[in-house]
């Protein structure tokens, strides 16, 4: 009887390929249809950033309305193309998120084994917070996919002997479009005193073609004087790139501690959009042992990187409390440390026995389901039912998609955002009871009613105040 080979059958020997397939085929799935799965509704910073997108001209953007310029664009074509809905408000963010976890674990695997980096992108990719990001319509989702855009160029960088000049031009436009987004200058800055600081990487930048560093200087000097432009046409600008537009230095600690408040804690005591807890038990043990097992290396670049990036993190919050969900990006770089030093540590027990190792398979299987499937269904329930969570998304948009007919006046007070229908419907949007029709709509309900007549109200089940939309005719002889 021949004996059978491990090594060489096809399954083994394409185990990492598979994987990885199996993991982007259920991500890209699964992003498309969260706003079916999860949140259905839109929260304020959503319709808050629809309505900066879709009225974005050139004249706003040659006088200084550059923050958060890159997604706006991209949104605003989304509005554009498919109308105001929630799916075409949020797409941009699904476009970006996809993009975003193929970078993770791009990333991951420049720095890490296959299985180490399968692993733990299988933790990242499929959590709460990174699903969240995908699926809001706000720019939060930036503040994740530059860096590790940034990371993971500079990983290629360093990676070569002799870095192709595509990726280092690469990296210079991703600087440039970052600056654009809130804090990322303070990231910018960061990325230059890591490079002096780290004597590995002031060794590979000292051996980069000159041409390169010229192109580097030439496209940051672009930047600069972009930015000086708009910034002295709207000097509120740089309020919102360094700090935030309502920002004062009493608010600094209260943000932090609302920041991260949701990120640990077990249930939601305050008003956000986070979903308690952000962070699993498992997934902060294993952050938690790679954070110790990098204690030995510390000083080299990707032991480093994670820790300062979760200083950086805690300095950001203080300025806008949601930026505490950037904490996803060291968070990945400590999972995988810490499968890393799991692993190496039980193939230290059993460097010569197979069997030990095929057995770890077990364990690990059971540790992702107790993480990865109650983590889905967190998200999917928690954001629906859960009453601190589901009372900040609005049902309004959805609903008077499906209930009112065109030619519909619909009286609102939010003008603007719905404003927006009246270029993808035949609704007739307006602020004040119109006097040229016998029907309209109301979003809410009128203070008085004594003219009118309620011919029926819409109601939405997800919501603790359920009637959203009222129906009034005008009484005989009014």
């Amino acid at each position: 009887m021949k004996k059978i080979i491990i090594s060489k059958l096809f399954l083994y020997r394409y185990r990492f390929v598979i994987g990885y397939l199996i993991l982007g085929l259920a991500f890209a799935v699964l992003l498309f249809i969260l706003p079916i799965i999860a949140q259905n509704g839109l929260s304020s910073a959503e319709m808050e950033t629809a309505t900066s997108s879709y009225y974005l001209g050139r004249t706003g953007i040659v006088n200084g309305d550059l923050v958060d310029l890159p997604y706006r664009v991209l949104q605003k074509f989304s509005i554009m193309l498919f109308g105001l809905s929630t799916y075409s408000i949020k797409l941009p963010s699904i476009i970006i998120g996809l993009v975003l976890g193929f970078l993770l674990i791009l990333l991951l695997n420049r720095w890490f084994k296959n299985n180490v980096s399968l692993l733990a992108s299988c933790l990242i990719i499929l959590s709460t917070p990174f699903l969240f990001l995908a699926g809001s319509g706000t720019p939060l989702i930036m503040l994740v996919f530059w860096p590790t855009l940034l990371l993971w160029l500079g990983s290629k960088i360093q990676g070569e002997k002799r870095p192709k000049p595509a990726y280092s031009f690469i990296f210079g436009i991703a600087m440039l479009l970052s600056i654009f987004t809130p804090y990322m200058l303070y990231f910018a800055i960061f990325c230059v005193i890591f490079v002096i600081c780290q004597p590995h990487l002031r060794f590979i930048v000292k051996n980069l073609p000159k041409i390169l560093l010229i192109l580097e200087i030439l496209i940051i000097l672009l930047g600069i004087s972009i930015l000086a432009v708009n910034i002295y046409n709207q000097p509120s600008t740089i309020m919102e790139l360094l700090f935030s537009a309502n920002f004062s230095i009493e608010n600094f600690l209260p943000n932090i501690f609302n920041g991260f408040a949701p990120v640990f804690s077990w249930h939601n005591t305050i008003e956000s959009v986070f979903l308690s807890p952000l962070i699993s038990l498992p997934v902060l043990a294993l952050a938690l042992i790679g954070l110790f097992s990098t204690t030995k290396g510390f000083f080299a670049s990707r032991n480093s990187i994670a820790t300062i990036l979760i200083v950086f993190c805690i300095i950001i919050t203080g300025f806008n409390p949601n930026a505490a969900i950037f904490i996803i990006l060291p968070f990945s770089i400590l999972i995988a440390h810490g499968l890393k030093y799991i692993l190496e540590k039980w193939y230290g027990l059993f460097p010569e026995n197979p069997y030990a190792r095929v057995s770890a398979a077990i364990p690990l299987t059971i540790l992702y389901a107790i993480i990865i499937v109650p983590g889905l269904l967190q998200y999917i329930y928690g954001y629906r039912y859960n009453p601190n969570i589901a009372n900040e998304f609005s049902y309004n948009l959805e609903v008077i998609n499906k209930n009112l007919h065109e030619g519909t006046f619909v009286v609102t007070e939010n003008h603007n955002f719905y404003k927006i229908l009246e270029d993808s419907t035949d609704l007739n949007i307006t602020e004040e009871v119109p006097a040229d029709t016998t029907n309209f709509a109301v979003l809410g309900r009128l203070e008085n009613e004594k003219k009118y007549t309620i011919s029926q109200i819409i109601t939405s089940p997800m919501r603790e105040n359920s009637d959203i939309i009222y129906l009034y005719t005008v009484k005989e002889g009014e």
